[in-house]
């Protein structure tokens, strides 16, 4: 997968660092290292609402990271689009080309109606939209290196591996910015962590680093429900498969044994943290029963492990299907920012 790059794509990729990854006029600005577009937001005449994902949480989140920490517009990180040249270095021909058809975008996006709709909307509507929130990832990940921290408000699709999609993941925004990180930064960043703390499985990025010593995966996850993706498991250097229901107490005690566990393992150079919210009580896709008080101190559990190592973080959403996913995000940004954790 991480195929060599050519003088010519390297040098491509050189000009992306600074048109998509970060614009240097911004470094030691005032702006913040969180990243948000408007253009996040999948639209579709109302066919997103068939959908449980909340279609418009990085909005939701923007507005209220505006209200509670008086921040503007121009204090967000902005990507432009990922381009075709860019998902061709990650994703093969062939799927990328299967995204040309309908049928086959409604299977990823979970969303059966779609295979009716023309696919130049499907394009343009759903998308395109995951195309920015890829984008978005990438630039977090040049943001936490100059910050020590960044968050994409949106990305983490962790069920899309080079080859395929699934899980309302069509794009594998986690590989491409390991292997970004891996080859435009080879003196700082040689090893990464994934700790992905969605509820479900990170299939995706564990079939795209099968066999890869530099990159370690910690996955705590609902063992019970979607994937199920055995073989991809055993990439997984430090798993926590939980049962259904699952509450704070037993959580949190097995994360900060996770974690304990993998910073003595491994030394990453940066960590890509997958900070679904489906892990919260009455999501009806991620079946665990974690509070509200529960994801932010997950939150503040993972931020202050590494932080305190001066270990560069990157923060994606990933899942999240209860509509209060938005206000519990948002509420534990401003919690870490509070406790120093985001400076």
């Amino acid at each position: 997968m991480m195929k060599p790059l050519s003088e010519k794509v390297y040098q491509e990729d050189r000009k992306l660092d600074e048109v998509v990854w970060l614009r240097r006029e911004d470094v030691g600005s005032s702006k913040l290292p969180i990243v948000y577009s408007k253009k996040y937001a999948v639209r579709f005449a109302g066919l997103e609402k068939l959908h449980p994902f909340d279609a418009a949480k990085g909005k939701h989140i923007h507005k209220r990271l505006c209200a509670e920490l008086l921040l503007g517009n121009g204090d967000f990180y902005e990507p432009k689009e990922v381009t075709k040249e860019q998902l061709r270095r990650i994703h093969t021909r062939k799927y990328l080309t299967s995204l040309e058809c309908s049928m086959n975008v409604a299977s990823i996006a979970e969303v059966p109606l779609l295979s009716f709709v023309p696919n130049t909307y499907v394009q343009s509507c759903y998308l395109r939209p995951m195309r920015f929130q890829t984008a978005g990832s990438i630039l977090a990940g040049k943001l936490a290196l100059e910050y020590g921290w960044s968050i994409n408000l949106g990305g983490g699709f962790h069920h899309c591996c080079t080859s395929k999609g699934g899980g309302f993941c069509p794009y594998a925004d986690i590989s491409m910015l390991v292997v970004r990180l891996f080859e435009l930064e080879p003196f700082r960043v040689q090893r990464i962590m994934i700790v992905d703390l969605d509820a479900h499985q990170g299939n995706g990025h564990e079939r795209d680093f099968h066999n890869v010593a530099a990159v370690y995966i910690l996955d705590m996850y609902n063992a019970s429900i979607y994937p199920k993706d055995h073989e991809a498991k055993t990439t997984i250097r430090c798993a926590v498969e939980l049962r259904p229901r699952t509450e704070d107490s037993f959580y949190l005690k097995k994360l900060a044994q996770c974690l304990k566990t993998a910073v003595a393992e491994f030394k990453p150079n940066v960590v890509i943290y997958n900070a679904g919210t489906d892990i919260l009580d009455g999501d009806p896709l991620g079946n665990l029963a974690i509070t509200p008080g529960g994801v932010m101190e997950r939150d503040r559990l993972v931020f202050s492990t590494f932080r305190a190592l001066n270990i560069p973080i990157i923060m994606l959403l990933s899942g999240g299907y209860v509509k209060k996913s938005a206000c519990v995000i948002a509420d534990s940004i401003v919690n870490l920012r509070r406790k120093g954790l985001l400076n």
